[in-house]
């Protein structure tokens, strides 16, 4: 299996000259379109190879910068699907952070399937499985887990720390490659008050453990170096502090860079 990072938490799959793309983003600034937030520092990206003829967009969660809809219009063949969680149902303001991702797929008109925790599926040479995940606002979530070929990986989206690891590891892996966010930002959303203070995605202590509870043969840090501002806090240096956690693990640390494929 080929795999290369298309920044932030985007990933591209390669395998029998078949592509998926784990959590595209496009445009970056597109995140931000109708927020008061302006000047943010924002992340790098690079489109797929594959780009027109993916056979799946994968999302861990309905968030704008996890369900690029432009990007994934862009990236998928005329038979390809967007997987993503299925919804917890509630109303507008439980769900308002998916509201517009699920606007802009429908949209573009994009076929989909939503998935259930540890529901299975297999596209191409790809099986592939909605593993549970915890996300910091309450929305669906899922990290997906992918084999092809005896080749295993698992991506995190930007999970928080949470209790099925043994059970992603026993049911899927040991992974290969573990995809994981390291930011460990904290919010402070209008319509999540009072906030919390602690991490809203996996931080460079709860990465290094999660890659090590999964099994991991490789982790690969994604998520960082982007969206830094007062709502969405990160502290310095993320990815030196994550290679500093994972000192002494039991795993290789890859870190590849933008567009740059490993083969797995």
């Amino acid at each position: 299996m080929h795999i290369r990072w298309l920044g932030w938490a985007g990933v591209e799959l390669e395998a029998r000259g078949e592509r998926l793309v784990i959590d595209l983003l496009g445009r970056p600034e597109g995140v931000l379109e109708g927020t008061p937030l302006t000047g943010v520092p924002l992340p790098k990206v690079v489109p797929p190879r594959g780009q027109g003829n993916v056979l799946a967009g994968l999302c861990t969660h309905l968030h704008r910068d996890h369900a690029d809809a432009g990007a994934l219009s862009r990236a998928l063949a005329p038979e390809g699907v967007v997987l993503h969680p299925a919804s917890y149902g509630g109303d507008d303001h439980e769900n308002l952070w998916t509201l517009q991702a699920e606007a802009e797929l429908a949209a573009h008109d994009l076929p989909r399937r939503a998935m259930n925790w540890w529901e299975t599926t297999t596209i191409g040479p790809f099986t592939i499985a909605a593993v549970p995940a915890v996300d910091a606002l309450g929305d669906p979530q899922v990290s997906w887990a992918v084999e092809a070929d005896g080749t295993r990986v698992i991506h995190l989206g930007d999970t928080m720390y949470h209790g099925y690891w043994w059970r992603a590891a026993h049911r899927y892996g040991p992974f290969d490659a573990v995809l994981t966010p390291i930011n460990g930002p904290t919010v402070c959303f209008p319509h999540c008050q009072p906030p919390s203070p602690y991490p809203a995605a996996l931080d460079a202590r709860h990465a290094a453990v999660a890659a090590r509870l999964l099994q991991a043969k490789t982790a690969i840090p994604i998520h960082y170096d982007g969206f830094h501002s007062d709502l969405y806090a990160t502290r310095p240096d993320e990815l030196a502090r994550f290679l500093d956690a994972a000192e002494g693990e039991p795993y290789e640390v890859l870190t590849p860079g933008l567009g740059e494929e490993l083969l797995l």
